[in-house]
């Protein structure tokens, strides 16, 4: 973990899940976000111990295991508050709801562990509750309520607004909950002009407008392929297989849930947009197009 100061009270901590920081006072800050275990507040702590710092909150993006995995630690040793914003804040005082979601059921034990389901911690709701220099806004469609933060140095913290271009490339695919509110995010991001853009798992940036093309363009082609994969009618484990194929990705638990709720959360926008259909045959659930459609950027 490294220490970057990108203003005169705003810091943060390059991460797998950068953490931002703002200084209220000579003393006290504000975490933004704590990474995805205790260890990583650990670290976190360590950090603002050798600055001589206070941890007087958190403000929690949205509570998904790998952005307040260190919530716990860091509450239970400094006694802050936490703020989060409507549906994060039950998670987050709940962490069994995403893996709960994510799998649709009881989660088996293979699904619950650090990467899905956090440690419990409290918090309070994010409205009335900042401190002054810090705005929030939202930027949903990866999670629930997800909010973004802006310091007072003209600095904005996206959380997971954005993936990079090596996840994309890589992956291909990342966790989306609604694919319309996702795409209005990105529209809402191109109105921003700061100092300095962190999204959550990319390098700062002064720019991010080639890194809104990058995400638009690759849901515009997953949308596609899902599309095109309903030409024949298939059910929902046929199209997560076709499109795991089509990426030359390897399935396991964590892969499972998480892609498998975005291919569902795809195929509903699919649906509301009057793409495709579904019918009940055999007790299977089978999904098809419902009219040649050409997608447009």
């Amino acid at each position: 973990m490294e220490l970057v100061q990108v203003g005169e009270k705003t810091y943060y901590i390059k991460n797998p899940t950068n953490i931002g920081i703002y200084k209220i006072d000579d003393k006290n800050i504000y975490l933004i976000d704590t990474g995805n275990d205790k260890d990583a507040g650990k670290k976190i702590l360590k950090i603002v111990d050798e600055q001589g710092w206070n941890v007087k909150g958190i403000i929690t993006t949205h509570s998904n295991a790998d952005h307040i995995g260190g919530n716990k630690v860091i509450q239970d040793r400094t006694n802050c508050t936490i703020l989060a914003n409507n549906i994060e804040k039950s998670i987050t005082e709940n962490p069994i709801l995403e893996p709960s979601f994510l799998y649709g059921g009881y989660p088996f034990k293979d699904i619950r562990n650090k990467f899905l389901l956090a440690k419990e911690s409290t918090a309070i709701q994010i409205e009335n509750n900042l401190p002054e220099g810090l705005e929030y806004f939202p930027v949903k469609g990866h999670f629930f309520d997800m909010i973004g933060i802006k310091t007072s140095d003209d600095v904005y913290f996206l959380a997971d607004s954005l993936f990079s271009e090596e996840t994309i490339t890589k992956y291909h695919l990342f966790f989306i909950y609604d694919v319309k509110e996702y795409l209005n995010t990105l529209d809402f991001l191109t109105t921003l002009n700061g100092k300095l853009f962190i999204p959550s798992h990319c390098e700062a940036t002064n720019n991010i407008a080639s890194l809104i093309e990058l995400n638009r363009n690759k849901i515009e082609e997953i949308t596609n392929k899902i599309y095109a994969a309903c030409k024949e009618e298939k059910t929902f484990e046929e199209i997560l297989k076709h499109i795991f194929d089509e990426y030359n990705l390897e399935m396991n638990p964590n892969q499972y849930v998480l892609i498998g709720s975005t291919i569902k959360s795809y195929l509903s926008y699919l649906y509301d947009e009057n793409k495709i259909c579904y019918e009940f045959k055999d007790n299977k659930m089978l999904w098809k197009q419902k009219k040649e459609v050409k997608f447009e950027k």
